[in-house]
């Protein structure tokens, strides 16, 4: 079985290096990786990756944006998206839940847990 690929999107290179080498090492899948939500947008539809792991907070087009685009796709609109935010308010939470987003992760993450916490999130074996 191919190992799952994984679109990582954030503006900030330490947090999509972090996640890259946290997926990679621990779960061993494969990371695709943008800094913006316009790039993320034709990555995700040349590469289809299997899920996309999707900062809320970033300059030009923030995540919800990036989502909204992705799902109104033919092409993306099928991949599950799981939001990485720092505001953890369940308010908070509950907004991108209703959006479509498959969950919402915490900023910071624990690059040991991450793997798992996406597994769970998504309903794939844990790694």
């Amino acid at each position: 079985m191919a190992a799952k690929r994984i679109l990582v999107v954030d503006d900030e290179d330490d947090i999509r290096e972090v996640a890259a080498l946290s997926l990679e090492t621990v779960a061993g899948y494969e990371v695709l990786s943008a800094r913006s939500g316009i790039s993320a947008l034709s990555i995700a539809a040349s590469e289809q990756p299997d899920a996309i792991l999707l900062d809320v907070m970033m300059p030009e087009m923030d995540g919800p944006t990036t989502f909204q685009k992705l799902q109104a796709q033919p092409s993306t609109s099928h991949i599950p998206v799981v939001f990485l935010t720092a505001k953890v308010q369940p308010s908070e939470k509950a907004r991108f839940a209703s959006l479509g987003a498959s969950a919402v992760l915490s900023k910071p993450f624990d690059p040991l847990t991450l793997p798992a916490e996406l597994a769970d999130a998504l309903g794939w074996p844990r790694p």
